[in-house]
């Protein structure tokens, strides 16, 4: 009985929580209309990866970063196909005796752990790669951004937002999205 009321006393305080929080944000959402009208604030949005993949610059380093990883790809598949053909001698029971049996099992295991240890700095490799792409273009991202909105008086620009990680905006008008007019401006700038 009393562990029921405790867990009754919880489940009384998370409500509590829960609906405190949600008069909070109410309160809040009511009286952002009103600051917005008194200092007219104009939102933009933008959606950064966009602009990464339709710009011309973009578009040319996404295309080395992708030669980049097909290149490492080529590296590790010529790894496996000599990790294959040591498999493949090894199952092939050709009179070998025990000691040749043994040295081509070490050169497997050696092969199977340089690939291994390969494969991993590769792939540490390309996404040092990629974060520095996107560091990098942000900033760039940022400074056509800060043209376009101080061009068309915006206050503020809210990034979209990605469905797959998260989306931070989920409506907006078809005005509000600048994206188009900062990827021409990240064109002008960077080529």
């Amino acid at each position: 009985m009393q562990g029921r009321h405790q867990l009754t006393s919880q489940t009384r305080g998370h409500v509590v929580l829960s609906l405190l929080g949600w008069f909070i944000i109410q309160s809040l959402l009511l009286g952002l209309p009103h600051a917005f009208a008194e200092d007219s604030i104009q939102i933009a949005i933008i959606d950064p990866q966009a602009v990464l993949e339709n710009s011309n610059a973009g578009q040319k380093a996404l295309a080395t970063l992708k030669e980049h990883v097909m290149v490492r790809q080529k590296l590790l598949e010529t790894d496996e196909v000599e990790i294959q053909k040591l498999e493949q001698q090894l199952q092939g029971n050709t009179g070998r005796s025990e000691t040749e049996t043994q040295v081509l099992r070490g050169e497997l295991q050696t092969k199977i752990q340089d690939y291994q240890r390969r494969r991993q700095t590769f792939q540490q490799e390309v996404q040092d790669k990629q974060k520095n792409l996107m560091v990098d273009y942000m900033k760039k991202i940022e400074g056509a951004t800060k043209v376009v909105a101080e061009r068309r008086g915006f206050s503020l620009v809210i990034d979209k937002g990605n469905e797959a990680i998260m989306q931070i905006v989920i409506y907006s008008t078809k005005g509000m999205d600048i994206t188009d007019e900062v990827v021409k401006e990240f064109n002008k700038t960077y080529k």
